[in-house]
Parts: structure tokens; sequence; C-alpha cells
């Protein structure tokens, strides 16, 4: 019986490195997956999966409006799926989440969410609402404080450096726009 999977971290915790190692397996026994990616992300690679450490694979993109269950039922008619494999999951809607989860319950495929748990003010992200209250599976990837503490703050910084603690809850960026923190020091930041 498929399953829907949430794993979430902080920023910096090897979360598309993980989802990208998992596909590596399944192509390496011949298996089929179908990798999704948020159309939101418009850095360099954008359409692409990729990691830190330089692992990188093509995605279908989704937006809020994307029918990512009619998609995947398209693919999965003209060769079968072993698995549906979402990054940034933070950024899918309620709606899709529950597609997902019709992909998992009525069709048999496993579905594998990555992304971020919380936004840079400590609020869930929509998509990772929905995922923490419905997934079959939730699986917490570790990150590292400065202080070696788990990380599970994501402090956003502005181009100096500083903490922003106001804004919009998207913006998109990485080590250059957020650090990855445990709560006391995330919250020691915002003093």
């Amino acid at each position: 019986m498929a399953k829907l999977y949430f794993y979430y971290a902080s920023m910096n915790a090897g979360k598309s490195s993980n989802l990208l190692q998992a596909a590596f397996n399944y192509g390496e026994r011949e298996m089929k997956v179908s990798l999704w990616t948020a159309a939101i992300d418009d850095r360099p690679g954008f359409g692409a999966i990729s990691s830190r450490i330089g692992l990188a694979s093509d995605a279908h993109r989704f937006e809020p409006d994307t029918d990512i269950e009619s998609h995947v039922l398209r693919q999965h008619a003209e060769e079968p799926l072993a698995c549906v494999m979402v990054d940034e999951a933070q950024f899918l809607t309620e709606a899709q989440v529950w597609q997902l989860a019709r992909l998992a319950d009525t069709h048999d495929i496993p579905v594998l969410c990555y992304g971020l748990r919380t936004d840079f003010q400590g609020a869930l992200f929509p998509g990772s609402a929905v995922l923490l209250g419905i997934a079959d599976s939730l699986v917490e990837l570790k990150s590292v404080c400065k202080c070696g503490r788990k990380a599970t703050m994501n402090l956003r910084v502005d181009d100096t450096g500083r903490p922003v603690k106001a804004g919009a809850q998207t913006e998109i960026g990485g080590n250059d726009r957020y650090v990855a923190m445990c709560r006391r020091h995330f919250v020691e930041a915002l003093s």
C-alpha cells in the first residue's frame, strides 16, 4: 500500500540531496519517478531540483493552480511510475497536498514530499501544515546550528547579515538570505 511521506527540516539539512539520492536509487533499478519542484524558485537552475553539494535533476514545476494529480496520472498511463517526489513542498497548496494523497491512496503511487516546516517567523507554511496533518509518515531531517544543537528555525538575514523580523512569508534565497539555527539562537538573534 502506497503512502504519503513528508520529510521536513530547516534550511541546509540536505532535503534536496536526500530526494535526489532516492530518485537515483529508483533509476538504478530502472524504475521511473516523477520529480516536481516549485515554480516560484527562479534562481539559477530554474526547473531543476538542485542541492548545495552539486546534485541536480530536471523536474516538473508546480504553481498554485497546477493540477499535479492529473499530470502524474497521464505520466503513469504512459509508463508506470514507481514514485512521485516533490521538492519545496512547503509551497504546495492544500488542494495539491490532497491530490498527492489521492495518488497514494487511490492509485497506489508512493509520494515523497520534502520541504521546510516553518518560515522565517516560525509560522507553518500552508503546504507543510497540511502535510503535517495528513501524511502517513513524518520524517525530520536534521540540520545543525552554529552551537551544535539541532537547527529547527530559519533566520532570514538582509544583505548585510542582519536579522529580518518582518516581510512576506516567501522570499527565495539560500545561504545568502537564510541561516539555520536552534530556537534559542533564533530568538536571541531577533531580540
